[in-house]
């Protein structure tokens, strides 16, 4: 039986290496392996070196693009959440929403809202949900700022 590479090697690092600041640019996840933090480190080096001289980077760019080439006639996948085409973006650690709504009356959603409230690990938390009963039309719920009292 082969051992796995983490069974052989005590270190590990993973990378993520996207092609943009959005949810829907391409994204190279690989993970590097080294009996040592030395060896794992320098593998990291070894490997980021290798994928840009081998155009990794730009050829993942180049299938994703002709993966949604072929794809763009049927709305992407946001197209069911809502009718919102936009992808999300991210920003400071948080998902930031596509259009910021001061409450229920600036919403968009045409299926109505329901607010929940809670109380989690991070502390109090509430957001207004989307009433669709079928999960693949929900539109995406709209957060409250605890600071400011809005919901976005």
């Amino acid at each position: 039986m082969t051992e796995t590479p983490s069974a052989l090697n005590k270190f590990v690092i993973g990378l993520t290496l996207k092609a943009g600041t959005g949810f829907e640019c391409e994204w190279v996840t690989p993970k590097v392996y080294g009996a040592t933090a030395d060896e794992a480190a320098q593998n990291t080096v070894d490997l980021i070196k290798a994928l840009a001289d081998k155009g990794v980077v730009e050829m993942a760019s180049h299938a994703a693009a002709a993966v949604r080439s072929a794809h763009k006639g049927s709305g992407g996948g946001n197209a069911s959440r809502g009718g919102a085409a936009a992808p999300k973006t991210f920003q400071n650690g948080r998902v930031q929403p596509k259009q910021a709504a001061a409450g229920p009356g600036d919403d968009s959603c045409p299926h109505g809202r329901t607010l929940r409230e809670g109380n989690g690990t991070k502390g109090p938390w509430a957001a207004l949900f989307c009433n669709a009963r079928d999960k693949n039309e929900q539109c995406d719920p709209l957060w409250k700022d605890q600071k400011t009292g809005e919901f976005s």
